[in-house]
């Protein structure tokens, strides 16, 4: 969106948690928790806590962890026996979160800690979640290629016009990471749930530097299960509520292409000018419209399943008097 930065001043104390999950970044997790204890005591007026998520390192991590944590007991851990996924930190994570607003980053330094006042002054403008944008990206192009066709089309997917979806930098307001459900691959469309719950989202340009430590955990099939999770966001946002608009609509087309189809067929059968014995696409039109009458019965049965055990309310409380 292409905002500029805020000016660079801090009005009142704000009780922030920052979220970090992290995976084997022993050598990166000294300087990190240095650099946001001297962010945080200007931005938070010291009222933080950081949460480190242990997302099961193989190497030293939870012990660098355990050593901060001993200087410095704002700096709190979480370890999991395995690795279960970045969603699964970020869920924990927020579900541990005491701060007003809470912050996520990755722990390999390529996000800047400097950049949380930023986006805590972002939030101060009436946004509920505020994105990081990678404008400058120090990756290499086989990550920079896939991600930007990535953002493309889950910009054009979900109508919210960011630039850098899966930036791991980013800024909410405590009530939307206790209202948002983050599974799966979830996290990469956190702004595009948060967009279709109601909840402001913009995003500000924020510097990102060359990894240091380590090496990248990306890999070309969390590229490919990226897209299979904006198709199930797709559609359980915007379909789960009513299936037969989903399964109607697409069934209602196939039968009417294989009812248009026979039609035709038929006029020529009548005319004297085919057999439909010698016509395989007679029978190509009769079974489009069965496969599109099997889909809006399963649109029925969603709907009378959705009616019959739907349990979570459909509405987001913005606020009371």
């Amino acid at each position: 969106m292409g905002q500029s930065h805020p000016a660079r001043h801090h009005h009142s104390p704000v009780n922030v948690s920052v979220v970090i999950p992290l995976l084997n970044e022993e050598e990166s997790l000294p300087e990190l928790a240095a650099q946001l204890k001297k962010v945080l005591a200007t931005a938070a007026k010291d009222k933080y806590e950081v949460i480190f998520i242990d997302d099961g390192s193989t190497d030293r991590s939870f012990q660098v962890i355990r050593d901060i944590n001993h200087k410095d007991k704002r700096f709190r851990a979480i370890r999991f026996r395995r690795n279960y996924g970045k969603s699964a930190a970020l869920a924990v994570g927020f579900a541990e979160a005491k701060g007003d607003v809470v912050v996520t980053m990755d722990a390999d330094l390529q996000d800047d800690p400097s950049e949380i006042p930023h986006l805590i002054d972002k939030l101060r403008e009436g946004y509920d979640l505020v994105s990081g944008w990678k404008k400058k990206r120090h990756d290499p192009f086989h990550k920079t290629i896939p991600s930007r066709f990535f953002n493309f089309v889950t910009s054009k997917a979900s109508g919210i016009k960011l630039h850098d979806f899966n930036c791991g930098l980013k800024a909410y307001r405590k009530e939307v990471v206790k209202t948002l459900q983050v599974y799966g691959e979830m996290h990469r469309y956190l702004p595009a749930l948060a967009h279709w719950d109601g909840f402001r989202v913009t995003e500000i340009p924020v510097t990102h530097h060359a990894r240091r430590f380590g090496k990248s955990k990306f890999g070309f099939s969390r590229f490919f299960k990226g897209f299979l999770d904006l198709l199930t966001v797709l559609f359980t946002t915007r379909f789960v509520k009513r299936p037969l608009h989903l399964f109607g609509t697409v069934g209602t087309l196939l039968s009417l292409v294989g009812f248009c189809t026979d039609l035709y067929l038929t006029f020529e059968w009548a005319m004297g000018k085919t057999s439909l014995s010698n016509r395989p696409l007679a029978l190509f039109g009769v079974a489009l419209i069965i496969v599109g009458v099997q889909l809006i019965c399963f649109g029925l049965i969603g709907e009378l399943l959705v009616k019959n055990f739907q349990k979570n309310v459909e509405y987001s409380v913005r606020e009371r008097l």
